[in-house]
């Protein structure tokens, strides 16, 4: 039987110009539309894309009276704002982000929706990895090439190769399991991966990797991620109402 999976993991127990969508103070999340030129200059090969957006994912470390679990993170703004899934920070009682460079830091959860598995974190503006840009999902092609970046198994820095399968794909998201449009994709998603970007050719982020189908043995190709546009606007909304 084919089921949809959260793919955070459980350790113990447990065309066009660049518009802001607002976090705040001085911050906001950089989304762009597919035609647009990114924000940095597109390295252009797969491993340069990987080399530049490495620095801005990070780890989520939550315990909790349940147990500790893992997902992934990535920067999104000049404030320290970090997006991840509304399913890797449940029940979490204390949170650390862990930055590429080993730095770790306390994180506070700013605010989550459930209905989306969309969560906002907070670290330490100063020291924080630069953000990374979003793009929109509108004009994003089937055959596009991406990268999934994150920690499955708790392993950082991981980074896995694939392509947009499908766009406007409905699967069954969030803490209700509502049915949802998504960015389907057969980059490998494993459990730890949950929150990570999944990132274009041109280093923007396209959607946050949320959820695997599989046949009980891992990932099987089927990768499912909340369209970018969609996790900026929950998350200014995060933000703002705090």
């Amino acid at each position: 039987m084919l089921a949809l999976a959260a793919a955070g993991a459980l350790l113990a127990g447990a065309a066009g110009g660049a518009v802001g969508a607002g976090t705040s103070g001085g911050g906001a999340v950089l989304l762009q539309g597919g035609g647009g030129t990114p924000a940095a200059a597109a390295p252009g090969t797969l491993d340069a894309v990987a080399a530049a957006v490495l620095p801005s994912v990070v780890s989520v470390e939550v315990r909790g009276a349940r147990g500790a679990g893992t997902g992934s993170g990535f920067v999104i703004d000049a404030d320290g704002h970090v997006l991840t899934n509304a399913h890797v920070v449940a029940g979490g009682a204390a949170v650390e982000v862990v930055y590429a460079d080993g730095r770790r830091v306390s994180a506070r959860i700013v605010g989550t929706d459930p209905a989306t598995d969309v969560a906002v974190l907070r670290v330490p503006a100063g020291g924080a990895p630069p953000p990374l840009v979003l793009r929109t999902s509108g004009d994003l092609r089937v055959g596009e090439a991406v990268l999934a970046v994150g920690s499955p198994l708790g392993l950082a820095g991981t980074v896995t190769a694939g392509i947009v399968s499908a766009v406007g794909r409905e699967a069954r998201l969030g803490d209700d399991g509502n049915r949802q449009t998504a960015i389907q994709t057969d980059a490998p998603i494993n459990p730890g991966n949950s929150g990570g970007p999944l990132i274009d050719a041109g280093g923007r982020v396209v959607g946050i990797n949320t959820a695997i189908a599989s046949l009980g043995s891992g990932s099987i190709g089927i990768g499912f991620a909340i369209p970018a546009e969609r996790a900026a606007e929950v998350a200014g909304r995060i933000v703002a109402a705090r």
